[in-house]
């Protein structure tokens, strides 16, 4: 693929996003491309400031590595910028090219394809510690809104904050209960068995505060559809076939993805290593969430009705 002129035009814009950049002291300049372009021309201009290049296709970046410039790949070729954009991001988190509270400057087509025509601000823990009701709306399943939210809330406490200074990684299996648990044997101890429903539904506070102390156990809790939480310290022992997973995953991912690939449920994961939050169905990753030090706001589609005169 034959690299597209470096424009006057965009030479602009990359002033523009470099001064802007210089400003706000950003960490990175993101560059969001539809096709390849000059990459030594491309570092040249940016000087000592960090530059990373998101494309769709490997072909689209082919030659920025080796200008010096950090390269993500999407493969998001009908999805709309604002969700490129943020996968870029999270992948820029996940592969330590950017922290998760960087500054970045991004550089897009927001109006016109093959114009680079946009720039935006960008702070990490702002953008990307915000997960949309929208979002797990995509996941279809049984398992009630409210429900999900309480046990991610919960998921993204423990991956930020750990336990008694000390991190602390976590698996909850949530909804198909019975199917759940029959794939599943204790551990030995555990410390739900014998609360009432009332005194194990993790809307109560002192319920979530006591799931944060028992998640420095082994094992996993499995979260009935309604909230309460069946059982705790599990051994998920559903079978592994057809999954596949990124390398540096380990077993608690693995378990999520094979109970959810014998089950209706949903599994929400917290890594021991980094804090990040997955949230599993059918055996695949379908949501992350980076453990930012803001608390994740929820927020639902705002829509503003028309008045009578419209």
């Amino acid at each position: 693929m034959k690299p597209q002129k470096f424009t006057t035009h965009f030479a602009e814009m990359c002033d523009l996003a470099l001064r802007m950049a210089r400003s706000a002291e950003a960490d990175a300049l993101l560059v969001l491309l539809d096709g390849p372009i000059d990459w030594k021309q491309l570092s040249k201009h940016a000087g000592k400031q960090k530059v990373l290049v998101a494309a769709d296709r490997k072909e689209e970046v082919l030659g920025a590595s080796e200008a010096g410039l950090e390269t993500v790949l999407l493969d998001m070729a009908d999805h709309p910028v604002y969700e490129k954009l943020t996968q870029a991001l999270l992948e820029s988190v996940a592969d330590d090219i950017l922290s998760p509270g960087a500054g970045v400057i991004a550089l897009y087509s927001g109006f016109d394809a093959g114009q680079v025509d946009s720039l935006s601000f960008i702070r990490l823990d702002d953008h990307l510690g915000r997960l949309t009701v929208r979002d797990l709306r995509q996941l279809e399943t049984r398992v009630p809104l409210d429900t999900l939210k309480v046990v991610v809330d919960l998921a993204i406490d423990i991956g930020r904050e750990g336990r008694e200074g000390k991190p602390v990684g976590t698996l909850f299996v949530v909804g198909d209960a019975r199917n759940v648990l029959g794939t599943c044997h204790s551990l030995g101890f555990d410390p739900v068995r014998g609360y009432t429903r009332k005194d194990r539904h993790l809307d109560d506070a002192r319920v979530r505060e006591s799931v944060k102390e028992v998640a420095q156990l082994d094992g996993a809790f499995v979260i009935a559809a309604d909230g309460t939480v069946t059982a705790s310290c599990q051994y998920v022992d559903a079978p592994a076939k057809e999954i596949t997973l990124s390398k540096g995953l380990g077993t608690r991912h693995w378990a999520a993805a094979a109970i959810t690939k014998a089950t209706k449920a949903v599994a929400v994961v917290v890594s021991e290593s980094s804090g990040t939050v997955r949230i599993f169905q059918n055996g695949e990753v379908m949501l992350r969430i980076e453990p930012f030090r803001r608390a994740m706001k929820w927020k639902d589609f705002e829509y503003e009705p028309p008045t009578g005169n419209e």
